[in-house]
C-alpha cells in the first residue's frame, strides 16, 4: 500500500488501476481480493499480509474493522497527522490548481481518545453478527452503531474509547434495563418496536445530558424507564425524552420532554459560555473546537472596528468568539432553530454587537441585506460538507471584503470553492487542525486576502 485516501481506506495500484483498500496501512504488503469494480477505480479486501508497516500499532478498541468509526486506529499518530496534511495539500493542488501550497503543520489533537463530546445509539433488533460460531444464539438485540453501507444493521458496541467511559456505563445500564423489561428495540425494516435512540452529551467541567428516543407513546413504561436512568446517574444534569413516530431517526423537528433538570448543558470557551439543547449543533471535540475558532480569530487580523459576516453561523460560536474583538457582527444561518439558539447564547453572554438572520445564503446575502447591515470587512465561513453554493460565492466577490477565512471539514470542496476566488484573492495562510482523530476527516482554515 502506498498511501491513505478516500474514506479512510489505503491505496495503491495495481494494472495502472487505483485501487482501495479498507483496515490495512500504507506500507502494509498484502494479496487483495477484488470485491467491487468502477470506471476508475477498483476496492478491495486484505486476504493475506506478507508484511506489517512500520506505520501500524494496536487497535485499542475490540470493534475495530467492523465497526468503521475510527479506521485509521491501527495506524500511529503522527502517521494519521502525516495524512491528513497530505490531503490538504493535495486537495488544493489537485482541485484548486494551487502549485506547492504552503501548508502549515497540521495541529494535532491532545488527546486522541475519549476526545467527543456526543455520542448516538441506536437500539434494534437487527443485530450485527460477527463470523464466531458462538454469536448464533446470541440475544437479536443491539444498542451501537450502524454498520457502514447497512442501513438495517446495528453493531452491539461494548465498549467505545471516543467519549468518556461514563457513556459506557450509561449505554450498557440502560440496554440491560431495556432487556429485563423485555422492551422492544425498534425495527428500521417494519418499524416496530419501543426504543430508538439513545443520546449522551457532556462538557468539559462534567455535565452529562441524555436523550432517549421512543418510538411510541407508553407512557408508564416511558416513565418507569426515565425514572431508572435518574435514580441510577444521578449524575446527569439534563435528561430528557423524545417521542418520535416517523420514519426517520432526526429530532430535530419533535418535541423535547424535559424529565430532569434544565434542558441544556452550558460550555465554556474563551470565558463565552454556550447552551447546548438536545438539537444544538457544537464541535464535537471541545478542545480541538477552542483551538479551531482562535486560529480563525487570528487569521482575521482584528483591529476593533470591523463589522464581520460570519456565515453558516449555527449557534453563534464564532459570532460571539469575535464579538469581543470588532465592532458589529452579523451571522447567517439556515436552520432556524440554531439561529434561536445564538440569539439565546448572545443574551446569556450580554453580548450586543451581534445580530442573527436565517435563510438560504444565496437568497439572504443580496445588495439589499448589506445595504441594511453594512459591508463586512471581513467574512468568516464554515459551510457543510457540500461546501458553498457558486451563487454566494458569487455574492462574496461582489462584496468584496478585505479578508476571507474559509473553515471547512472537507478540504475538496474547500479548495473547489478557493479556487473559484483567486483572480481576486490571494491564499496568505493554510492550516489543518485535526479534530478526528483515528479517523481521516481533517478541518482546515484558509487565509483569504483580496489582491
Amino acid at each position: 500500500m502506498i498511501d491513505a485516501g478516500s474514506e479512510g481506506m489505503a491505496v495503491c495500484r495495481v494494472d495502472n488501476r487505483v485501487v482501495f483498500v479498507p483496515y490495512v496501512v500504507p506500507g502494509d504488503i498484502i494479496d487483495i481480493r477484488i470485491v467491487r469494480k468502477k470506471r476508475k477505480y477498483l476496492e478491495g479486501r486484505a486476504v493475506h499480509f506478507h508484511q506489517y508497516s512500520p506505520k501500524r500499532t494496536e487497535a485499542l478498541c475490540t470493534h475495530f474493522g467492523i465497526c468503521g468509526g475510527c479506521r485509521w486506529q491501527n495506524m500511529k499518530y503522527g502517521d494519521q497527522l502525516f495524512y491528513k496534511q497530505k490531503q490538504v495539500f493535495d486537495s488544493l493542488k489537485r482541485i484548486g490548481g494551487i502549485e506547492s501550497p504552503e501548508v502549515r503543520s497540521i495541529l494535532g489533537s491532545e488527546s486522541v481518545y475519549c476526545y467527543r463530546n456526543k455520542l448516538e445509539y441506536t437500539f434494534s433488533n437487527l443485530r450485527w453478527f460477527t463470523e464466531k460460531k458462538s454469536d448464533i444464539a446470541e440475544d437479536p438485540n443491539a444498542l451501537g452503531f450502524h454498520i457502514p453501507g447497512m442501513f438495517d444493521k446495528v453493531l452491539d458496541i461494548d465498549q467505545c474509547f471516543l467519549q468518556d467511559d461514563f457513556t459506557n456505563t450509561v449505554r450498557l445500564t440502560v440496554k440491560s434495563y431495556a432487556l429485563r423489561n423485555q422492551h422492544k428495540f425498534y425495527n428500521i425494516r417494519t418499524h416496530e418496536g419501543f426504543l430508538r435512540n439513545l443520546i449522551v452529551r457532556n462538557t468539559r467541567d462534567g455535565q452529562w445530558m441524555v436523550i432517549v428516543v421512543f418510538a411510541l407513546h407508553l407512557k408508564t413504561e416511558i416513565q418507569e424507564m426515565m425514572d431508572f436512568i435518574h435514580s441510577s446517574f444521578p449524575q446527569i444534569t439534563s435528561l430528557s425524552y423524545v417521542v418520535n413516530e416517523k420514519l426517520n431517526d432526526t429530532i430535530s423537528d419533535q418535541k423535547v420532554i424535559p424529565y430532569h433538570g434544565e434542558l441544556f448543558i452550558t460550555e465554556t470557551i474563551d470565558g463565552i459560555q454556550f447552551r447546548i439543547s438536545p438539537v444544538s449543533f457544537f464541535q464535537t471535540n471541545t478542545f480541538q473546537a477552542a483551538r479551531l475558532y482562535n486560529i480563525a480569530l487570528g487569521f482575521a487580523s482584528f483591529r476593533g472596528d470591523e463589522t464581520v459576516y460570519d456565515l453558516y453561523s449555527g449557534t453563534g460560536t464564532i459570532s460571539l468568539l469575535a464579538s469581543g474583538k470588532v465592532k458589529k457582527v452579523i451571522g447567517i444561518e439556515y436552520i432556524d432553530a440554531a439561529v434561536a439558539d445564538a440569539r439565546i447564547n448572545a443574551e446569556v453572554n450580554g453580548i450586543v454587537n451581534t445580530e442573527f438572520f436565517s435563510g438560504d445564503m444565496s437568497k439572504v446575502l443580496d445588495d439589499e441585506f448589506i445595504l441594511r447591515n453594512g459591508r463586512p470587512d471581513v467574512i468568516i465561513t464554515d459551510p457543510p460538507r457540500a461546501g458553498m453554493h457558486s451563487s454566494v460565492i458569487d455574492n462574496i466577490i461582489k462584496i468584496s471584503p478585505a479578508r476571507i477565512v474559509y473553515i471547512s471539514c472537507n478540504p475538496a470542496t474547500q479548495a473547489r470553492d478557493v479556487a473559484m476566488m483567486l483572480e481576486t484573492y490571494r491564499i496568505s495562510a493554510i492550516q489543518p487542525v485535526d479534530m478526528f482523530p483515528h479517523t481521516q476527516h481533517v478541518e482546515n482554515v484558509i487565509l483569504l486576502e483580496k489582491v
